[in-house]
């Protein structure tokens, strides 16, 4: 904030509360919106599901509305790896939000352009892995590991930003943006060379400890939907993907009926109801949590042929 008390004005609201952000669009009149307002923590959001649809789908969906209504020119919508082919409601949920904004550029494309980024994990972001394995060596270990196959793309918040603000330069709408993040990374490994870098040894001074898949995680993140096609941008770490948009009125039926039935609903109820209108969301039901994913070989058959879409 030093230096910048004229150009920066922190306002508190949230996006559920319509009132307050149609009072700060038609006083300041902003030309870009990041969207970035989300409920992400995926453990969480598999036992309160209703929360997950009210923020990250039903908040979008209201915010995206007013930055048409007030003309502004761009509205980036920060997304997740987690999206593609979901398991959690997090990224379920994520998902109908990249539907909608896909929808309400569709239908009104000579005004605001909409676009996503999708993220992988940043590293040193709220809720990285990052803190939490340095508290776990602090405190003498053990350093607590999904699984030992589990593997995610990492990106650094120099990375994410410029992606953000690449793509936002770069939008003519409707797209899905990717940052090539290169190979994913075995969560083990990060956790032993962590406890190398802190001048321990793995197994020795620090134990790794497997504490199984949680409800709504998956062993590997994807890069693409089936249908989105890629297309080359100008910068040569950014990935587009194109795909082909549903009609605005059909997710806004969607997302009214989800409104009405979100606070009636038990949590597996919800996740099924999400289950009905995005075919390639794999719930994990909260009465079944003893069947979570395991390595099969269509998971490896995945993992190959979303490994060959990267350029």
């Amino acid at each position: 904030m030093l230096g910048h008390a004229q150009r920066i004005v922190p306002l508190a609201g949230g996006i559920l509360d319509r009132a307050r952000m149609q009072q700060i669009l038609s006083a300041f009149r902003p030309q870009v919106i990041f969207h970035a307002a989300a409920h992400k923590h995926v453990p969480m959001m598999e036992r309160q599901p209703g929360e997950a649809v009210k923020n990250n789908s039903l908040g979008t969906a209201q915010l995206a509305d007013q930055a048409l209504e007030f003309g502004v020119e761009r509205f980036i919508l920060i997304s997740s790896d987690k999206a593609i082919n979901p398991t959690s409601v997090m990224g379920a949920t994520k998902r109908l939000a990249e539907i909608y904004v896909q929808a309400l550029y569709a239908a009104h494309p000579d005004k605001t352009k909409f676009m996503a980024v999708r993220f992988g994990n940043v590293l040193g972001s709220s809720g990285s892995v990052i803190p939490v394995f340095h508290r776990q060596i602090a405190e003498g270990g053990p350093v607590r590991v999904t699984h030992p196959e589990m593997t995610r793309y990492f990106m650094t918040i120099p990375e994410a930003s410029m992606l953000v603000l690449q793509s936002a330069m770069q939008g003519a709408g409707g797209e899905i943006f990717v940052l090539d993040m290169g190979k994913p990374v075995k969560i083990v490994n990060l956790a032993r060379q962590m406890i190398e870098l802190s001048g321990l040894k793995p197994d020795e001074d620090i134990q790794i400890e497997f504490i199984g898949i949680r409800p709504g995680e998956k062993l590997f993140e994807e890069l693409s939907h089936t249908g989105e096609n890629f297309a080359p941008t100008t910068h040569s770490k950014i990935c587009r993907f194109i795909s082909q948009p549903v009609a605005l009125a059909q997710i806004r039926d969607t997302l009214q009926d989800l409104r009405v039935k979100l606070h009636q609903a038990e949590p597996d109820q919800i996740k099924l109801l999400l289950r009905e209108v995005l075919p390639d969301y794999a719930p994990c039901l909260l009465t079944a949590e003893a069947s979570l994913p395991a390595i099969t070989e269509l998971d490896e058959d995945r993992r190959r042929a979303q490994a060959s879409l990267r350029p």
